[in-house]
């Protein structure tokens, strides 16, 4: 499987910020609009760098990770094809806590 390396902080913006659209040009839902999901339901394996970026809010976070549930994927699947890096381990575990917590919420474990 083909991987995909994507540092937020060099191909999306050193301030990433907002959960919508409407919340401004980097925003969790562009970036698993644009970014994520085509890359994920291309068959890709994903590699997503957070390091380097200003920081990262909750609503950025959890729109564009665990609104990937939302979107159709489960997370098992998810565990195969998506890879964080994170030199703050605190960014790691809320991706995966989101992820986790809208599979739960979906319904479907």
């Amino acid at each position: 499987m083909e991987t995909m390396n994507f540092s937020i902080a060099k191909q999306y913006s050193l301030t990433p910020a907002g959960r919508y659209l409407s919340d401004g040009p980097f925003s969790g839902e562009r970036f698993r609009e644009e970014i994520l999901l085509p890359a994920l339901r291309g068959g890709k394996r994903i590699s997503v760098d957070l390091d380097g970026a200003v920081g990262f809010g909750s609503s950025f976070l959890e729109e564009a990770f665990g609104g990937l549930v939302r979107a159709g994927l489960h997370e098992t699947e998810l565990r195969q094809k998506l890879v964080i890096k994170a030199g703050m381990k605190t960014y790691l575990d809320r991706v995966w806590r989101y992820i986790k917590e809208a599979q739960e919420r979906a319904g479907a474990n």
